[in-house]
């Protein structure tokens, strides 16, 4: 069986007060809107609607909980840069969010859903450097990898892989394929030690990266919370907020 098929939902949260009191390990997710995180999730699950697939980006606005086994939880946190999301309620995401990433000890870990055919986007630099200030693992999914030809897969990968040597070396990579089901066993080896649970399945190892500090692509317009920091350089993870979320 594999190792997320039993999850089910547990809980919405929209106040850090509510937080799962008895989480040993959880796995956040994350991504832009769009970028195929809930099909990730579904596909990893072996479930064709456990995390909603919305047709309008930025519908999650709260953590969604998912139990995987006792004290180990699965975190769908809502999508980012979605622009249309009301200010208040950008506002009322960041200071859950932000908190949530930095301070949340069961959290062992993030996977960070990209979309391999628009890679590397501002928003993901900002979900990159703010969350490597935590020391905490992170697993980059490059999500609809069935769109691209086995050489723009090879270059897609190299792209990231070249940026992602700047983080440090508790960051892994991927191709991931919610449609073809593909890569489903890499990642479950990578979550599966993060949250202490064996996989059944055997896979190689994701690609591993070297430590250095994060590189910013040039010519790229900063959006969201970012913009306000963008001329400041690299700040504590405790002054930064995570990308505008919706």
């Amino acid at each position: 069986m594999p190792l997320f098929q039993k999850a089910v939902f547990f809980t919405t949260v929209a106040n850090l007060s509510d937080l799962p009191p008895d989480s040993q390990r959880e796995i956040a997710f994350a991504g832009r809107s769009n970028a195929g995180k809930s099909s990730a999730i579904n596909t990893l699950a072996n479930h064709t609607r456990l995390a909603f697939v919305s047709k309008t980006p930025g519908r999650t606005q709260h953590l969604n909980y998912f139990t995987l086994d006792e004290g180990r939880y699965l975190v769908d946190l809502p999508g980012y840069g979605f622009a249309k999301a009301p200010e208040e309620i950008r506002s009322q995401w960041e200071g859950l969010l932000a908190p949530y990433l930095r301070y949340r000890e069961p959290l062992v870990g993030l996977v960070l859903i990209m979309d391999s055919r628009h890679l590397l986007t501002e928003l993901d630099f900002q979900m990159l450097d703010w969350f490597a200030q935590t020391g905490k693992p992170m697993h980059i999914l490059l999500s609809k990898a069935d769109k691209l030809s086995r050489q723009e897969q090879t270059q897609a990968l190299r792209e990231v892989q070249t940026v992602l040597t700047k983080i440090g070396d508790h960051c892994t990579l991927q191709l991931f394929s919610s449609l073809k089901k593909r890569g489903v066993a890499e990642a479950e080896a990578v979550l599966g030690g993060w949250l202490g649970m064996e996989s059944k399945q055997v896979a190689l190892p994701p690609v591993g990266l070297r430590s250095e500090k994060v590189a910013r692509p040039k010519n790229r317009k900063a959006m969201g919370w970012s913009a306000r920091t963008a001329q400041g350089g690299v700040k504590s993870a405790e002054n930064k907020k995570p990308p505008a979320k919706g």
